[in-house]
């Protein structure tokens, strides 16, 4: 049980260093420039989700939504984005995996009440994933080459 645990611990908390990162982008195909691409979609979505959401639940001047004016509101945020990145020749499926793993991402850390501070560890999260100048550990390596590899089949 011991072994586990330090095995555990190490792949969420141990950097692994700098040449073992360029093999795995080289392995899986990663590149920079996607990464910073995918960086700026996942950062625009983010800006545009929390700066217009009127939902919440710390104040009484919030509006209470349901779970549909969620839907809704991601979807319009998603669906600006598209047409924003269209503009500079980006061209982002309106559907598909990877709309709906960040469909879930922000239902399961923004949409839900909570009192943690949802937009601060949100751009944390973001920042930390698609930061290629920082150290990985194997945990943000595997959830970056998850990421990259549902948007890279659904961004040109």
């Amino acid at each position: 049980m011991k072994h586990s645990m330090e095995n555990f611990f190490n792949w969420i908390m141990k950097p692994i260093p700098h040449e073992e990162v360029t093999v795995w982008f080289n392995m899986n195909n990663i590149y920079h420039e996607k990464i910073e691409l995918f960086s700026d979609i996942f950062k625009s979505l983010d800006f545009l989700i929390q700066s217009t959401y009127l939902g919440g639940d710390s104040s009484e001047t919030t509006i209470k939504l349901n779970s549909e004016d969620k839907i809704a509101h991601f979807n319009w945020c998603w669906n600006k984005i598209i047409k924003d990145f269209s503009m500079e020749n980006t061209i982002i499926n309106p559907d598909g995996e990877h709309k709906d793993y960040l469909l879930d991402f922000y239902i399961e850390t923004f949409y839900k009440p909570t009192n943690l501070p949802k937009e601060e560890n949100i751009a944390n999260f973001i920042e930390s994933i698609f930061n290629v100048g920082d150290s990985f550990t194997k945990s943000d390596l595997d959830i970056l080459t998850q990421i990259y590899r549902i948007m890279d089949k659904n961004v040109y």
